[in-house]
């Protein structure tokens, strides 16, 4: 069946919700195939059928964290042309307290450092809109910016749902919009929002 059929669709999404509802009991780790299938309520041979092992279906069951950090980066932007706000969009805080409240398996997939499954694709996918976004208003260097913009964000977030950083969700929000704008601002005009001198 090609990914698009309805009956794989819903299939996946039930696994996805059972790895979510084990995970809410106890680590990854101590997840097995059987409990995910048994809650699911499908086959052992079916869950091989879409999913390598347990880590492939984190991965996908986590996947809208990562389109909700992109989302959240981005909920200001009306247009190519948009002038980003000096204040991060209420979305980006409410992202860190959602992300916090699926610490536990988030920390699994999305190592210190941002590395992991996870954090690989959380890169690619802010990389790609970042740089998207540079080439739609002629920004210089897009592949490098979002390189670094990615990289810069995958990380702080990752060392802060590991506690290696100490912030409530909406401090950190403030700091990481400043940084990911003075990292667009760095090279050539027109960079990010300037920053309120009065703080």
């Amino acid at each position: 069946m090609s990914p698009e059929d309805p009956r794989t669709a819903r299939t996946k999404g039930r696994l996805r919700e059972s790895l979510l509802a084990e995970c809410a009991d106890r680590p990854l780790a101590e997840v097995s195939v059987s409990a995910v299938v048994r809650r699911a309520g499908v086959g052992r041979a079916t869950f091989y059928l879409h999913y390598e092992d347990l880590t492939a279906l984190a991965v996908d069951a986590c996947a809208d964290v990562v389109h909700a950090a992109v989302d959240a980066l981005h909920a200001w932007q009306t247009g190519p042309s948009a002038v980003p706000p000096a204040e991060p969009p209420a979305t980006l805080a409410a992202f860190l307290v959602q992300a916090a409240d699926r610490a536990p398996l988030y920390r699994t997939l999305l190592l210190q450092g941002g590395g992991g499954p996870l954090g690989r694709r959380l890169h690619r996918e802010l990389s790609a809109r970042a740089r998207a976004e540079r080439e739609a208003v002629g920004a210089p260097q897009p592949e490098l910016v979002a390189s670094a913009v990615a990289a810069a964000f995958t990380g702080v977030l990752a060392d802060w749902l590991h506690e290696d950083i100490r912030a409530e969700p909406r401090a950190l929000a403030d700091h990481l919009w400043r940084l990911l704008w003075a990292l667009h601002g760095a090279i050539g005009p027109g960079g990010g929002p300037k920053a309120d001198r009065t703080r």
